[in-house]
C-alpha cells in the first residue's frame, strides 16, 4: 500500500502595505493638491487665463507619484545594492548636464532644472536619493573597517564634496545643507566613529558659512533673517508676509480659498510657502494636523529602520526618513522665520513634480523595507 505523501510547506512572499504610513502619505498628498489649487488659482488665472493650470499638473504629478510609490513598494529594496553606482553616476551626470549652456532651465537666478521631452525635473532631488542608497550600501559593506578614518569617513565625504561642488554651481544652498546633514546622520547611524565625525565638523561648517556669505544676496538674506521687519520692503519681504499669513489665520483660519497673502503678496505661495497659506486658511488647527501627519511619517520611518534586521535596509530607511525630515524642518523653519530663507519645497504638499515623485518613491521604498512578510501555506 502506497503511503500518501505529505504536501510540502511552501513559503511565499507577500507585501503587506503599512496602512499607517500609506494613509499618512496619501493624506498629505491629498491636502497638497487642494492647497496647491487654493494657493495658485489667482496666479494661474493671471498667467494662464484659467485657474486650474497648477491644479491639473499637480494632480498628474500625484498620479505619477502614486505609480512610483507602488512600483517601489513591490521592488525588493535589496536589489538597490546592484544599482548603487549606476544610480550615483547617473545623478552626477544629470547635475553636470544641467550646468551646460542651453540645457539647464533657469528660474529665480538658479539653474536647477532639466527639460527633456517637455518634462521638467530637478536633478538634485534624484541626487539626494542616490546619495542615500550609496551611503547605505557603502556603510553596510565596510562595517568591519568603519573605525578607520580613511575607510569610514574619507570616501563618503569625497562623494558628498563632488555633489556639493556641482549643486553649488547651480546654486542651491538648501540642497547642500540637507546633503551635508544627511551624510553626517547616516555615517553616525552606520557606525562611523564619533570622533571622526566631530573633528572635521568645524571645517565643514566653516566652509558652509563661507559659501553662505560669499555672495551678496545670500549675505543680505542672512542679515534680514535676524530682523525681517526692518527689511520688509526687500530681503525680509517673504518672511514678513509669511508671518502675517500665520497671524491672520489664528485658530481655525480664514477658510479654504479665502487667504489674502497668496494674492500676489506672498512669493511662491504654491511652492516654497504653501505652509504659510495653510496657516492662513486653516489656522493653528490645520497647521497642527499637518505637523501630526509628518510626525506619524517620521515615527513609522524610524520604526521601520529599527525593526529591519538587514543593515543596508535599516540605513536606507534611516536616510530616506532623515531626508524628508530635514526638508520639512527647514521649510517650516523658513516660513516661520526660524531659518534663513532657502528655496526648498515642503514634501508631499508643495507644487512640483520631481519633489513629489521622489518623496512618494521614498515612501514606497520604506514600505518595501518594512512590509515584506513570509507566510506559510500548505
Amino acid at each position: 500500500m502506497k503511503a500518501h505523501s505529505t504536501p510540502k510547506k511552501k513559503k511565499i512572499r507577500r507585501f503587506v502595505y503599512d496602512p499607517t504610513l500609506l494613509f499618512t502619505v496619501l493624506s498629505l498628498v491629498g491636502v497638497g493638491v487642494v492647497m496647491v489649487y487654493s494657493a495658485s488659482s489667482e496666479l494661474s488665472l493671471t498667467v494662464h487665463g484659467h485657474g486650474y493650470f497648477y491644479l491639473k499638473r499637480q494632480a498628474i504629478f500625484s498620479l505619477v507619484g502614486i505609480a512610483a510609490m507602488v512600483f517601489c513598494l513591490h521592488f525588493p529594496y535589496r536589489w538597490y545594492r546592484y544599482a548603487v553606482y549606476p544610480l550615483l553616476l547617473s545623478a552626477l551626470g544629470l547635475l553636470v548636464v544641467v550646468l551646460l549652456p542651453g540645457l539647464g532651465s533657469t528660474a529665480g537666478g538658479s539653474t536647477r532644472w532639466l527639460s527633456i521631452l517637455g518634462l521638467r525635473f530637478q536633478p538634485s532631488e534624484v541626487a539626494r536619493l542616490a546619495l542615500v542608497i550609496y551611503l547605505a550600501y557603502s556603510l553596510s559593506k565596510k562595517q568591519a573597517k568603519l573605525d578607520i578614518f580613511a575607510v569610514g569617513f574619507i570616501p563618503h565625504v569625497i562623494v558628498l564634496g563632488i555633489l556639493i561642488v556641482l549643486i553649488g554651481l547651480e546654486p542651491d544652498f538648501g540642497s547642500i545643507a540637507i546633503l551635508t546633514a544627511l551624510t553626517w546622520i547616516m555615517m553616525f547611524a552606520g557606525g562611523v566613529r564619533i570622533s571622526h565625525l566631530l573633528v572635521p565638523l568645524p571645517a565643514v561648517l566653516a566652509g558652509l558659512a563661507y559659501y553662505l556669505i560669499s555672495a551678496p544676496y545670500r549675505m543680505a538674506r542672512l542679515i534680514s533673517f535676524l530682523n525681517p521687519w526692518a527689511y520688509a520692503a526687500d530681503q525680509g519681504y517673504q518672511v514678513v508676509h509669511s508671518q502675517m499669513a500665520f497671524g491672520t489665520g489664528r485658530l481655525v483660519g480664514t477658510g479654504l480659498g479665502h487667504g489674502y497673502q497668496k494674492l500676489f503678496f506672498l512669493p511662491e505661495p504654491h511652492t516654497d510657502f504653501i505652509f504659510s497659506v495653510i496657516g492662513e486658511e486653516a489656522g493653528f488647527v490645520g497647521v497642527t494636523i499637518i505637523v501630526v501627519l509628518y510626525s506619524i511619517f517620521f515615527w513609522r520611518g524610524i520604526g521601520i529602520a529599527r525593526n529591519c534586521s538587514d543593515l543596508f535596509g535599516a540605513l536606507v530607511a534611516t536616510g530616506l526618513t532623515a531626508a524628508i525630515a530635514l526638508q520639512v524642518c527647514i521649510n517650516m523653519g523658513v516660513t516661520l522665520g526660524l531659518v534663513p530663507p532657502k528655496g526648498l519645497p515642503l514634501p508631499f504638499l508643495s507644487y512640483g513634480g520631481t519633489s513629489l515623485v521622489v518623496s512618494m518613491a521614498s515612501a514606497g521604498i520604506l514600505m518595501n523595507i518594512g512590509g515584506p512578510a513570509a507566510v506559510t501555506r500548505r
